[in-house]
């Protein structure tokens, strides 16, 4: 695996409100050492900003596709992160 550290903007659509999906979201990335955060968007969308070795954030990614039970993933969208803002040590679900 390889040490560098990239940071993403990943953009879930679909039913992914309601159904758990921010907690399965930072379980997972929490799972893989991953650091960042989590929220709902006004759009019924879910955004995420994650950092991580790349391997890393492409399993985050495809856990994400699957989604937990109850959901329903229609599109993931992932682009390189916009913000200069700090990202956290950990990761954690933003209100």
């Amino acid at each position: 695996m390889t040490d560098q550290v990239v940071e993403r903007r990943i953009i879930v659509s679909g039913r992914v409100q309601g159904v758990g999906y921010r907690w399965f979201a930072c379980q997972v990335a929490r799972s893989l050492g991953v650091r960042g955060w989590v929220h709902n968007l006004p759009d019924g969308t879910v955004e995420l900003e994650a950092a991580g070795p790349i391997e890393l954030l492409d399993q985050l990614t495809e856990a994400l596709r699957a989604g937990p039970p109850g959901a329903r993933v229609d599109e993931v969208q992932v682009g390189a992160r916009t913000t200069s803002s700090h990202l956290p040590e950990g990761f954690s679900i933003a209100r």
